[in-house]
């Protein structure tokens, strides 16, 4: 099938069946910083962040860092520091209008470079300079996300081995994303010492917990945050099962690096798939005719390809709409 025949992609309308949480118990913080608690153990140990809320309409790691709050979940040692990121753009958040509250300026996940945070000229830089000491300081960082479109769950590691291999410390999920970033900007847990390639000690995961709108993102978001506070050791694992039962999921039976090669990015709004794919799919034989770009078609370019994260809800010049990736069992 060529370019010119390809079908338009349909963009389906989702039904977006979690609910918004009420956090406003917990809105001030305990910090100066509004959205942000820290504890701190008075014994030594490492300094753990969660992150939810990068993006208003990204709910489950808001519900997430509700439960432990809720729980008065303390670390054992080291200090643990739980942050609600983007109020701003949650508190425009409308189930029926949901990507309207991913961000008020621009997306708060492509501004962790010191000089656009300096830069205070939008509402998103002027929250990351406020959130920028909280991530300076921690040596392990989950940031929680969830997706535009229905998928299994994602955990993102960048680039570096040490941030792999505490993935597979986890065993959850099965599916582990090895990439570099996003050109248009840094993300937080690619932010100062995360991104280094040595290792300094430093530990960061984006953990993408599926379809926004999905109760079950909710529970993917619990589980992780039960994995990455056991294996932060500000946490014993029975604590952590003794305060949130029913938190942690099975195991997965197995899990994939998906290592990115590169990214398709559209130059128009006009971007197109010829199918509705949902990520994970592994196509045989390189070549293969995937979509198309204002008439340049895309095509898989190596056998056994996988797409990572497709998405056309975004589209418009600039906008990456799906990654390419090899796999390999761990």
């Amino acid at each position: 099938m060529s370019s010119s025949t390809l079908p338009p992609t349909s963009v389906q309308p989702l039904v977006f069946a979690l609910p918004a949480p009420d956090i406003g118990a917990w809105r001030a913080g305990n910090t100066g910083t509004e959205g942000v608690w820290h504890f701190d153990s008075g014994r030594p140990g490492r300094h753990v962040m969660i992150s939810a809320l990068v993006h208003g309409n990204e709910l489950c790691g808001a519900w997430a860092l509700k439960g432990l709050l809720d729980a008065g979940v303390r670390p054992q040692q080291g200090t643990l520091t739980l942050a609600f990121c983007n109020l701003d753009a949650f508190d425009r958040f409308d189930s029926g209008n949901h990507d309207a509250s991913r961000f008020t300026d621009e997306d708060l996940n492509r501004q962790w470079l010191d000089e656009r945070i300096d830069a205070a000229n939008t509402n998103e830089r002027r929250r990351a300079a406020a959130l920028r000491p909280w991530v300076a300081q921690a040596d392990w960082l989950l940031d929680i996300h969830s997706m535009h479109e229905p998928s299994a769950p994602l955990l993102l590691t960048g680039i570096q081995p040490r941030n792999l291999a505490l993935a597979r410390a986890m065993r959850s999920p099965e599916h582990i994303v090895v990439d570099a970033g996003h050109k248009d900007g840094v993300r937080m847990r690619d932010y100062g010492r995360f991104g280094d390639l040595d290792d300094n000690g430093t530990r960061s995961l984006l953990i993408e917990c599926g379809f926004h709108g999905d109760p079950a993102s909710r529970a993917v978001a619990q589980d992780q945050c039960v994995r990455f506070i056991e294996q932060s050791g500000a946490l014993s694992a029975d604590a952590l099962a003794q305060q949130l039962p029913g938190w942690r999921l099975p195991d997965a039976p197995r899990q994939w690096a998906l290592e990115v090669t590169g990214p398709v990015v559209a130059t128009s709004s006009a971007f197109r798939f010829v199918a509705p794919y949902t990520g994970l799919e592994v196509f045989e034989k390189a070549g293969t005719v995937i979509g198309d770009n204002d008439g340049v078609p895309v095509v898989t370019p190596y056998d056994d390809c996988v797409l990572v994260m497709p998405s056309v809800r975004q589209a418009r010049a600039g906008v990456t709409v799906v990654r390419f990736a090899r796999r390999r069992l761990l």
